[in-house]
């Protein structure tokens, strides 16, 4: 099994927190070096996040027409080389167009992952190998922090840094991820989108209320402890790292799900993200770094479960499951960030953080779907 996940969890942190995550890390040095006005700042910020929807929505085609690995290999391919185009943009229209390429591994490499571990691993052992390689998010954003720390003026070196570290674990994925040996039988039909839809409904809500209410703490928790515990930058990105490094715990959801079941270790892990949330708004410093360890913990641990969970309401085709959370996920953090924007600028940063935990709240009573249910049949709109 740790022949396939180890090299996994490397390809997600470079796709996640060298790709994605750490342009925000960077942004200011950037923003300042380029001449970018806040206005072209979010531009950019956004291309990150069209191309992660744009590559989820096609995984599903990609991966039944390329094979699993192949698509896995593209998105490193592609995080290689938006990080060089970062390294040497020049102007506004050339970063844009470099952290869209490296956004686009992101939406690529966990459905892909998830493809690969039905393919490759037993029964037994693939929830443990999809939520371990989910872990690879926080692994990478251990690394992204220390180096912000150290070389945050010289944000291009880092960029090339990412790059050849990226080129490696290429390499290794190439290496270890066997050919596939047969073609998946869905290529090429149609399938029944409906169906589709109304098997995973209860996975999409769930995805889209976490993605909503954990966005405030993306996209704001930084400045919180900037605003009101008065954080200094580089006491901020230590903030941020704690908050990796106690993502790796996450990795746990799998052995957590086989023993307590998958419907309990959902309700429990909404509500410690919510708990997390809150215990921000807590003024002394002790609650503000359990508040990033209990959110590190918790989010790595709701995503590698919605990967779980689409595998067993999409066993046949878990590719296409896990892109559905994982974009529900994604408009849920979109439509959490404005909203939470603007509830900060009416109201006040603990308001905000305070209801975005009452609302994640709501979603524990989600249904939740405790057994494979299977998904032949799904296609040219009929069962067989």
């Amino acid at each position: 099994m740790w022949k396939i996940v180890f090299p996994g969890i490397a390809m997600i942190g470079i796709v996640y927190a060298f790709a994605r995550f750490s342009f925000g890390l960077f942004l200011p040095d950037i923003s300042e070096s380029l001449a970018l006005s806040e206005s072209q700042a979010g531009i950019v910020g956004s291309a990150a996040y069209a191309a992660y929807t744009a590559a989820l929505c096609s995984a599903y085609i990609f991966i039944h027409t390329f094979t699993a690995r192949r698509v896995v290999l593209f998105a490193g391919a592609t995080a290689f080389l938006g990080m060089i185009g970062i390294a040497f943009s020049t102007a506004f229209y050339i970063l844009m167009i470099s952290v869209f390429a490296a956004g686009l591994g992101s939406g690529w490499a966990s459905p892909a992952f998830s493809q690969v571990i039905s393919q490759s691993l037993t029964s037994s052992q693939q929830n443990k190998g999809n939520t371990w390689i989910n872990t690879g998010t926080s692994f990478g954003l251990m690394v992204t922090g220390p180096i912000v720390l150290l070389f945050t003026d010289q944000w291009r070196w880092s960029y090339l840094l990412f790059a050849v570290i990226t080129m490696i674990v290429w390499w290794w994925n190439a290496a270890v991820l066997e050919k596939d040996k047969k073609k998946i039988s869905t290529v090429g039909q149609k399938t029944a989108w409906p169906e589709m839809l109304k098997k995973g409904r209860f996975l999409i809500a769930a995805s889209l209320g976490v993605g909503f209410s954990s966005s405030i703490y993306w996209t704001f928790s930084r400045s919180y402890v900037a605003v009101i515990h008065e954080f200094t930058m580089n006491q901020s990105i230590i903030f941020w790292i704690v908050m990796g490094a106690a993502g790796i715990i996450g990795g746990t959801a799998g052995g957590i799900i086989q023993k307590a079941g998958l419907s309990f270790a959902y309700r429990g892990g909404v509500f410690v993200t919510a708990a997390s949330i809150i215990c921000l708004t807590i003024p002394i410093q002790p609650a503000v770094y359990l508040s990033a360890v209990l959110f590190g913990i918790s989010y790595i641990f709701m995503t590698g479960l919605f990967i779980v969970w689409a595998t067993r309401v999409f066993p046949d085709l878990p590719s296409l499951g896990v892109s559905l959370s994982f974009l529900a996920l994604g408009i849920g953090q979109a439509l959490g960030s404005g909203a939470g924007g603007m509830i900060i600028e009416e109201a006040s940063y603990p308001f905000a953080f305070i209801t975005f935990s009452l609302l994640g709240m709501f979603f524990i009573v989600c249904r939740v779907e405790e057994r494979k249910t299977g998904t032949k049949g799904l296609n040219e709109g009929r069962f067989v």
